[in-house]
């Protein structure tokens, strides 16, 4: 990253995921991209929540050592959890499958981590728990949206904001939190470290 790169940056994401970016922009935040690579196996005895809060501050940590820039650095990781088990991001279409029809007719949790690492060396982490309740999703609409390749990337292996929706029953918690960003865990997160995203507002009139 050279300067000019940064001139009018705030902010670094950790994560190449085309829906933090998009979350970032809304709220004003055009921020630099990092892709890394992890590994993001869980480790034995680990629980859901600390495994989803592990996992979002080493990529906070890896994107600010990869970065030698001043700015923050964010880090985020989202996992679909049923019945204590997580259900990251499906190795083939026959697994996504059966994640779909473990989901189906019946609620599960969405944890998203949010980590961001500052310039000072120090880190602010918060977490974000959401409720999803899907009603009977049929077989043929479970093997057409796998078909579509929409399902392969994504944790538990739909999109909040997908086909999927038409079978969700109810929401409780955070719809940007299900997609990947938490947005008011995120702000204030931002607006502990200084960084006042509403300003870029006053800037775009």
């Amino acid at each position: 990253m050279n300067d000019a790169d940064m001139s009018d940056a705030k902010l670094i994401l950790a994560s190449a995921s085309p829906r933090r970016h998009e979350l970032l922009l809304q709220l004003g935040l055009d921020p630099l991209v990092l892709t890394l690579d992890l590994d993001e196996t869980q480790q034995e005895s680990e629980g859901w929540r600390s495994y989803v809060q592990r996992i979002a501050l080493e990529k906070a940590k890896a994107g600010f050592n990869l970065s030698d820039s001043k700015l923050p650095v964010l880090g985020a990781d989202t996992c679909v959890v049923v019945d204590d088990l997580i259900l990251g991001k499906p190795d083939s279409p026959e697994i996504a499958k059966s994640m779909l029809r473990m989901l189906s007719g019946r609620s599960h949790q969405v944890a998203t981590a949010v980590a961001l690492a500052l310039p000072d060396g120090s880190y602010l982490q918060a977490l974000n728990l959401s409720r999803v309740c899907f009603a009977h999703m049929p077989d043929a609409f479970i093997c057409s949206y796998v078909a579509s390749g929409d399902a392969m990337d994504k944790a538990g292996a739909y999109a909040i904001q997908g086909w999927p929706a038409a079978f969700i029953e109810s929401l409780e918690g955070s719809y940007s939190g299900v997609m990947g960003l938490p947005l008011y865990e995120t702000a204030s997160l931002l607006q502990r470290a200084g960084v006042l995203w509403y300003e870029a507002f006053n800037h775009s009139q």
